[in-house]
């Protein structure tokens, strides 16, 4: 693979790991306070939604600039590139996202 398509992929993967992650490991918290693991999970995974992306794509900071740079010097190549990386970023957060919803059984 060429190096867009390869961090395509680990965008994706990794916005899907930090929703999983965060959603299940941070239901455990629940448990020992004695709350609903699935309804703190589901908490968690709305609340961690927009982070996972973040994180996924490296901070807001550099796609802010890779953004304002080709929307302002005419880069039209790297605007787009940027924004299927925030694409990829946040199908992997909503994949995650429906997989703990399915896991908890609730229906939206």
């Amino acid at each position: 693979m060429d190096k867009f398509s390869t961090k395509i992929v680990i965008i994706f993967f990794t916005a899907l790991g930090v929703m999983l992650g965060s959603a299940l490991i941070g239901s455990i918290g629940a448990v020992f306070t004695g709350q609903n693991p699935l309804r703190a999970m589901l908490k968690i995974a709305g609340e961690m939604k927009i982070w996972a992306i973040v994180a996924a794509i490296g901070g807001t900071f550099s796609s802010i600039e890779v953004l304002e740079s080709g929307i302002f010097q005419g880069q039209v190549r790297a605007v787009v590139k940027q924004l299927l990386y925030i694409f990829s970023a946040f199908w992997g957060a909503h994949l995650g996202h429906l997989l703990l919803t399915l896991l908890a059984g609730v229906k939206e």
